[in-house]
């Protein structure tokens, strides 16, 4: 991987010869699923090899040991204790687990926003509705204008019969940067615990989970870190972590908490122990400087999209890092699904184009392979795509 020193030589198309990225294809979705350095990619074979020659040998004396080094890791980069941290596949996997460790009753709430993640809101309905209880959606603007906006909506709609509140650190449809440390702070003083959604958090902005004082915070290595596919981290405040528990239960269940999720059964902790590698690569290719890098390049992209096509962010640059949704009108009888496709199979574009609120929208990502090419080229397809 490049030095902090050579990363400004690699920004935008030089660093593509670091990934495993098509060279045929512009990759404007960093967000949906991150992209694969080599040199992380090779330290995943390393430890596929090491798993394959002897699998008894690697679960039984290596793997522990190996996964409790990487929560290390996790610790020095995000905060706290390296056992406050544990692995899952994904935001979504750890999300579930709280749901499923939380003691819900008949009668009970859980909030959350209007542009929560569909997966987790799928999953806070069928845990509600399993135990009885309901999810307040609290309505967000399409469009929000402050971070005062959104906390003065959220306060005025927790009810006293909230049993958790689970708010999204950067919203997947929007693409907004929330004020969660603000936001905790409010549910805090009403008795309510907040679980965090960040899944899209990790290496794409700076990130010191205890200082947000959450009950509970997931984010994703493997979307703006680098990490292998399928490394997901789970933080828990201590005065959580007796309940807390995987959705998975195992021999760990009852020795502990990160007991219970180090071992749910066999399964691949290759991405968990590739976590010092793809952090070595985030810092190589410039750490703050390309989170800083990235939404300035995303900040530029979005203002040209808006002004070429009058198209609305959902937010003001200063609610956003380096991803930015633009809603391109309504969505009347354009299928999203359809020019995404074409996006891709006309223009070798992927950039990810959806409805929402009766909206289309277009997200687009800026990370270390991107430059400003990238973005005129979405502008000429997406002229030839919609009818202005």
């Amino acid at each position: 991987m490049p030095d902090s020193e050579s990363a400004a030589r690699l920004e935008g198309h030089a660093a593509l010869s670091h990934f495993l990225l098509s060279p045929g294809v512009t990759h404007l979705n960093h967000g949906s699923y991150g992209a694969l350095p080599k040199a992380v990619a090779l330290e995943q074979d390393r430890w596929h090899m090491q798993l394959e020659a002897d699998p008894t040998s690697f679960f039984q004396y290596v793997s522990p040991g190996a996964i409790r080094d990487s929560a290390a890791t996790a610790a020095a980069h995000f905060g706290g204790a390296a056992k406050d941290w544990v692995f899952c596949e994904n935001a979504t996997a750890a999300v579930n687990s709280v749901l499923a460790s939380l003691p819900l009753e008949a009668g009970d709430t859980i909030a959350t926003t209007s542009h929560a993640y569909g997966a987790v809101m799928n999953a806070m309905r069928i845990w509600a509705a399993r135990r009885g209880a309901r999810v307040n959606a609290i309505d967000l603007p399409l469009f929000v204008e402050s971070d005062d906006q959104v906390c003065d909506l959220l306060a005025a709609s927790l009810a006293p019969e909230t049993k958790l509140l689970v708010i999204d650190h950067i919203t997947s449809a929007t693409a907004l940067l929330l004020p969660v440390a603000r936001i905790v702070e409010a549910a805090h003083r009403i008795g309510i615990p907040v679980l965090v959604d960040g899944a899209h958090a990790p290496g794409q902005i700076a990130l010191d989970v205890p200082a947000l004082k959450a009950d509970w915070y997931t984010g994703n290595a493997h979307k703006w870190l680098f990490a292998p596919k399928g490394c997901g981290l789970l933080w828990t405040a201590p005065q959580q972590q007796a309940v807390t528990r995987p959705t998975v239960l195992s021999h760990g269940a009852f020795e502990g908490y990160t007991q219970a999720f180090d071992w749910i059964g066999t399964r691949d902790v290759t991405p968990w122990l590739c976590l010092q590698a793809a952090a070595t690569a985030h810092a190589g290719f410039g750490g703050p400087h390309l989170m800083a890098r990235n939404k300035a390049l995303s900040d530029r992209a979005a203002e040209r999209l808006a002004a070429e096509f009058r198209a609305s962010p959902s937010a003001p640059a200063a609610m956003r890092a380096a991803m930015a949704s633009l809603a391109f009108g309504p969505l009347e009888n354009r299928e999203p699904a359809v020019l995404r496709r074409r996006l891709l199979e006309e223009f070798g574009l992927v950039a990810p184009v959806h409805g929402f609120g009766g909206q289309l929208w277009v997200r687009i990502s800026a990370q270390v392979y991107n430059e400003e090419a990238d973005y005129s080229r979405l502008a000429t397809a997406l002229a030839a795509l919609l009818d202005r």
